[in-house]
């Protein structure tokens, strides 16, 4: 099973743990503006996801990996997260990255 996390930089952002193998990750670029980030990561077992609001004051929430959508494949992900950055004639663009620098800090969008 396949799994999306999201991150909203400056906002809040989603940290693999345990049972989570990062697969794939993109940017999504919003008119040229960095809006959030996503990873495609299999699910080996049950987990908690890690999810830390940046916003003052801090909170961190582990949310167990039984609320998540699941997909059967990473090709079902993928069509999924196409769907979801779509917006008709919009300039939207999902770029691929890293998943390995997925946890990493990046600056706030703007």
């Amino acid at each position: 099973m396949y799994v999306i996390l999201t991150s909203k930089p400056g906002q809040f952002r989603t940290e693999v743990g345990a049972n989570l193998r990062p697969v794939e990750a993109y940017d999504y670029v919003f008119y040229g503006r960095l809006r959030a980030r996503f990873l495609i990561a299999e699910l080996t077992g049950e987990t908690r996801i890690r999810l830390i609001d940046e916003t003052e004051p801090v909170t961190v929430n582990d949310v167990p990996s039984k609320f998540l959508e699941k997909f059967q494949s990473v090709e079902g992900a993928r069509r999924e997260l196409q769907h979801l950055c779509a917006f008709g004639d919009m300039d939207t663009t999902l770029v691929p990255r890293d998943a390995a620098s997925f946890n990493l800090p990046t600056p706030a969008a703007a």
